[in-house]
C-alpha cells in the first residue's frame, strides 16, 4: 500500500523489512499473545491497526482495521532532548 503524508514523503510498506510500518498491540492483546505460551514469531497475529510512521516529519497514521483508511494521525509537537 501506498499513501502521501501531508508533509509530501511517499510512504510504501511494500518493502520487508521497512521503516514505515509499526507492530503496535495493546498490553491487553500482547497479554493474549503471551497467554498462548511458547509459539513461533510466524504464529504471532496481526496488530489491530496498521501504525505506519512518517520516515522525513516522524508524523504516525492509524489506519482502520481493513487498513484502507486513517481513522487517526499524529503530529510530533516536540521532541526532547538528552
Amino acid at each position: 500500500m501506498k499513501y502521501e503524508c501531508v508533509c509530501g514523503e511517499l510512504l510504501w510498506n511494500g518493502k520487508i523489512p521497512n521503516d514505515i510500518e509499526l507492530h503496535v498491540y495493546t498490553d491487553k492483546e500482547m497479554d493474549d499473545i503471551i497467554s498462548m505460551g511458547q509459539i513461533d514469531t510466524l504464529d504471532i497475529p496481526d496488530p489491530k491497526y496498521e501504525v505506519w510512521r512518517c520516515t522525513s516529519c516522524r508524523r504516525i497514521y492509524v489506519f482502520e482495521e481493513n487498513g484502507t483508511r486513517i481513522i487517526q494521525r499524529y503530529r510530533l509537537e516536540y521532541e526532547l532532548k538528552d
